[in-house]
């Protein structure tokens, strides 16, 4: 596990819980599946910025804006 790979994990569960949803409701608007979720949110899998670009909108946010979140996130 890489230190990018856990940081974007982390971004990706903390936004996700503030907004309410949960990984199977999240992974349902990204179009991948659940388990796929799980791994990228515990930094065990290198995610694609497709895939990235796709969670990003599950979360309502632009692909950019998912990076600062990113940024500030420690």
């Amino acid at each position: 596990m890489s230190d990018l790979s856990l940081r974007l994990g982390k971004t990706i569960k903390l936004k996700r819980t503030n907004l309410g949803l949960s990984q199977e409701a999240l992974a349902a608007i990204a179009g991948i599946n659940r388990t796929y979720l799980g791994e990228i949110e515990r930094g065990e899998v290198e995610v694609s910025v497709a895939t990235l670009d796709k969670i990003a909108s599950g979360l309502h946010v632009e692909l950019s804006e998912f990076f600062k979140l990113y940024e500030e996130t420690e």
